[in-house]
């Protein structure tokens, strides 16, 4: 059991960063479908860095630049241009996949430098990872996983104990009036949704550097989808995305696990499982919603300042 939760750890970690990064562009007022793009385009310019260079910072850097460049064209698109998001959502998961099979192609079948592979072994964090069960879960793993325990409480922290974060919130929640109270909503709107896209790139860049560390064309395998649907899970909250994000992260690996138990069961329906389990919370939050538990007022309505 705890060798599976520390692998379940693990594998959450590139759903963390994409569903913060969501979480984030959402709160700010901004629906952006384009995650699987992201994370595929950090994925391939995280790998390809890594690889010419043998640098992890050059790797993660990378990474995150390509995911913020792809948040930054759909930024300028609907923010300054105010073309529907959820159009323009989709056409950058398409520009992405095709970007990292453009870039990828030459790259199939590579093996990461060693010099990248040592930076994301695991390492324990003295003392803690000598508390008992959770200890070695937790602590027990690599760099990038301690980022996103970091992450988490930083965001937590910004979104509801700073001014900045209670401004990204009222542009989210209201635009308008926002706004109107002195808010410049457009920084507000792209430096959030270009921070969620660097997170992105994070999470496609831990697909390929660590999980899988050797190329392939769809690494990230519609794990963006999946973060999108865990943001309206967690009601747009850091901590609970955190722990929504652990639990696919073991539904995921699930299928791995039954192997190893020697249990007979179709790696079909395995492998369905996180996309089923996908559905179910669709379902369930809608539900929720009509309770009051409601997304940002202004999600993905397009501001004009003169019609206010």
């Amino acid at each position: 059991m705890e060798s599976f939760l520390i692998a379940a750890v693990a594998a959450s970690t590139p759903l963390i960063f994409a569903t913060l990064g969501e979480l984030v562009t959402e709160k700010s007022g901004s629906l952006n479908l384009g995650v699987e793009g992201m994370m595929l385009m950090g994925a391939v310019v995280g790998f390809m860095a890594g690889f010419n260079t043998g640098s992890p910072a050059a790797a993660l850097l990378g990474a995150m630049a390509a995911g913020a460049g792809g948040a930054l064209l759909f930024a300028f698109l609907t923010v300054s241009l105010r073309a529907n998001q959820v159009v323009t959502g989709l056409t950058l998961t398409i520009f992405g996949k095709g970007f990292a099979s453009f870039l990828g192609q030459p790259m199939l079948g590579l093996v990461e430098p060693k010099s990248v592979a040592a930076f994301f072994s695991k390492k324990g964090i003295p003392f803690l990872e000598d508390i008992p069960f959770f200890g070695p879960i937790f602590f027990k793993q690599d760099v990038m996983v301690y980022a996103g325990y970091a992450l988490t409480a930083l965001l937590a922290v910004y979104m509801f104990k700073t001014k900045l974060g209670l401004n990204m919130r009222a542009t989210g929640e209201n635009t308008a009036a926002a706004d109107a109270s002195g808010v410049n909503v457009t920084a507000h709107k792209y430096a959030h949704v270009i921070f969620g896209g660097a997170l992105c790139g994070l999470g496609g860049a831990y697909l390929a550097l660590v999980e899988v560390p050797v190329w392939q064309s769809d690494v990230v395998v519609g794990r963006g989808w999946i973060a999108v649907a865990l943001v309206i899970f967690a009601s747009w909250r850091p901590v609970k995305a955190f722990a929504v994000s652990l639990v696919f992260g073991g539904l995921s690996i699930l299928g791995l696990r039954m192997q190893s138990l020697g249990l007979h069961i179709s790696q079909y329906l395995v492998d369905m499982l996180p996309y089923l389990a996908t559905i179910a919370i669709v379902v369930v939050s809608a539900y929720r919603n009509r309770k009051g538990d409601l997304p940002p007022g202004d999600l993905s309505v397009p501001y004009f300042r003169e019609e206010r």
